[in-house]
């Protein structure tokens, strides 16, 4: 169970991204590239893990004197370091050979996100702004790797709105960790030395207000239009609203930012907010196909 644990199962809901071109390109009904669609949903979530486990046999040592870090099973001791890096070997071997039975490009995409995780263990993580960066990255490669599993080709709407959204993600976690760790933060992640709370503040305010503005500049324009039949898409918006104003409230009002996936999981507004929002796209997008 430690070693299960370890592989943050509760973050795999960040690799449920990968489903975003299957539903947009009009391809959900499509047995066929939603079998892919799930195959690069699984390999991802394999190597994801393995970066996890990666990620906390560097940090262990870090991570001990972090409030609650130090409870992660690598960290307390009750996963081995080479238990942790085996079992990170066997699943980089499965998401890598999923990734090529589904394409080189799909492949291309898987490790480029190993790099990109082995960049941000050792280098990345430890500067301010670049970190934030670096995490979105990851999201970009994971929508990148669902459009080329279907194949299709990647809306460059899709790719801006998930890199805003990511953006906005990983500048509220670095808010919560600055929040809680306080004086110690730096000593913990050295990026944190980078940041202050008002600074953090201003670059969600103007994360924020993008990440919206590209979506609702999406649903009305003219290519979305023409593809989906209409402009049906534009009812989505209040729920994109509430969703931001949900999550911005939830981690500034109960101290949750530290991890986005908890608060998908345990909060009911915002799950239902993000049914409602499913249901109105494909009401939107497909009701006419």
């Amino acid at each position: 169970m430690d070693l299960l644990a370890s592989l943050r199962p509760a973050q795999w809901t960040k690799n449920v991204l990968v489903l975003a071109p299957l539903i947009f390109a009009l391809r959900a009904t499509n047995p066929s590239s939603v079998a892919r669609a799930l195959l690069v949903l699984f390999a991802f979530c394999a190597i994801a893990s393995a970066s996890y486990l990666a990620n906390d046999v560097a940090d262990r040592e870090r991570d001990r004197r972090h409030p609650v870090k130090r409870y992660r099973p690598i960290a307390s001791g009750a996963v081995t370091p080479g238990a942790a890096v085996g079992t990170a070997i066997a699943l980089v071997a499965i998401g890598f050979a999923v990734s090529a039975y589904l394409g080189a490009a799909v492949l291309a995409c898987s490790a480029s996100y190993i790099v990109l995780q082995g960049l941000y263990t050792h280098i990345l993580k430890h500067h301010p702004i670049v970190d934030v960066f670096g995490i979105a990255t990851g999201f970009v490669l994971r929508v990148l790797a669902g459009a080329r599993a279907i194949p299709v080709p990647l809306s460059h709407w899709l790719y801006l709105c998930t890199l805003l959204l990511a953006l906005f993600l990983a500048l509220e976690k670095r808010r919560a960790e600055l929040s809680l760790l306080e004086a110690g933060a730096g000593e913990h992640r050295a990026s944190l030395f980078g940041y202050t709370l008002s600074l953090l503040d201003q670059f969600v305010t103007i994360i924020s207000a993008c990440t919206v503005l590209a979506y609702a500049l999406y649903t009305v324009a003219p290519e979305t239009i023409e593809k989906f039949g209409g402009d049906r898409l534009k009812f989505t918006i209040p729920f994109v609203l509430f969703g931001l104003f949900r999550y911005l409230y939830l981690v500034r009002l109960r101290g949750e930012g530290g991890h986005p996936e908890r608060v998908l999981l345990r909060d009911r507004g915002l799950q239902l907010d993000i049914a409602g929002w499913l249901l109105v796209v494909f009401w939107a997008i497909y009701s006419k196909h």
